[in-house]
């Protein structure tokens, strides 16, 4: 009888130290990048007697410059995705602890009801405008769901449902990345031009930025009520997603009927459920309602916001080292005008919203 030695199974531990390991290199990076931008931010308090630019804004900008002029090794990738969503996901979670409760009692189901809204309406139109433009159904579909909903996450969600394919989806979000940015960096200065309030400041971005954390990267350097508002309104953005994709795998049949260039029709995938609602959105409305409820006790609020203000510029790091610029020159001009159009309705709409609902 012939025994046969077995491979002993790698320990946890060593499995966790390579896994650590992988992510260290990337994960320094950005919190270098951090660093550097919270150095400038004090250096410009002390030359001008106020920061300008705060470090969330400066760690794009100084992500964003880095990458134009070098692009990350596969050593380095892993931990900048790992900054990019992981640890963005955590400081939304604490985040939730510093949400005025008060405040969304005080907005009222008719903002919710308004955000389903615009939602809905911004849909139909980026539908439209990229119908209109000339692109195909399927990639007319993508562009309208990372407008309206939550930028590249909405598109990865809905490409498998419409039986998308991989040139539809690069097609799709190519220029979202340098554009979010650019309305990052652009959207503070409507504060002044239209005499906006603080909560009115939130509610518009959180209902036009694409991602939550540009959403917490344009309301930063206004005041920390626009953060709250602006996070609570993106927040029903994305919880939109479910519903969304829901609709389109029961009733999108046709989108999934046409053929690609090449005369095949790509097949479409099931979804998971547990990608519908993300589980740092669940765990944020937990932490509100342990805020609301005094099961965080008031001395612990402060450093869980400074955790929490830490993580989300490490993340920003890691969002500007994703984003390169030079995809806007190989970004197709109805692409780039679908989503600049949509872009420019949606803001337009959210304005009307704001009105509307007499938000003060």
């Amino acid at each position: 009888m012939t025994t046969h030695a077995r491979t002993p199974l790698p320990a946890p531990s060593s499995s966790l130290l390579r896994s650590a390991g992988r992510i260290l290199p990337g994960l320094a990076l950005c919190a270098g990048i951090s660093a550097l931008a919270f150095a400038l931010e004090h250096l410009e308090a002390l030359a001008t007697g106020r920061a300008w630019l705060e470090a969330l804004v400066l760690a794009i900008l100084l992500g964003t410059a880095l990458r134009s002029v070098w692009t990350p090794s596969e050593s380095w990738r892993p931990g900048i995705a790992f900054s990019a969503k992981m640890v963005l996901e955590i400081a939304i979670v604490l985040l939730g602890a510093s949400l005025n409760m008060a405040m969304i009692v005080a907005a009222g189901p008719a903002l919710l009801a308004g955000i389903a809204a615009v939602v809905a309406m911004a849909l139909a139109f980026s539908f439209l405008i990229g119908r209109a433009l000339g692109l195909p159904k399927r990639m007319a579909v993508l562009v309208a769901c990372g407008n309206s909903i939550c930028g590249n996450s909405a598109i990865a969600a809905v490409a498998p449902v419409i039986g998308a394919d991989g040139k539809d989806v690069a097609s799709s979000i190519a220029f979202t990345a340098v554009l979010g940015v650019l309305v990052v960096l652009g959207l503070p200065l409507l504060v002044p031009l239209l005499s906006m309030s603080e909560t009115q400041y939130g509610v518009l971005a959180g209902l036009t930025v694409y991602a939550v954390p540009q959403v917490l990267a344009a309301t930063a350097p206004v005041a920390a009520a626009s953060v709250q508002i602006g996070t609570l309104v993106k927040l029903v953005r994305v919880l939109m997603l479910g519903p969304i994709v829901l609709a389109l795998s029961i009733f999108g049949q046709a989108l999934r009927d046409d053929t690609n260039e090449g005369g095949v029709k790509p097949a479409a995938r099931r979804l998971a459920v547990n990608k519908l609602v993300p589980w740092f959105i669940i765990a944020f409305l937990g932490m509100a309602a342990l805020r609301s409820h005094g099961f965080i006790p008031e001395v612990a609020l402060a450093p869980i916001a400074k955790t929490a203000t830490i993580l989300t510029i490490i993340s920003m790091a890691a969002l500007g080292l994703g984003v390169d610029i030079r995809v806007v020159a190989r970004a197709g001009g109805r692409v780039t005008a679908a989503v600049t159009l949509s872009l420019i309705l949606l803001a337009a709409v959210s304005l009307g919203l704001i009105r509307l609902l007499g938000i003060a």
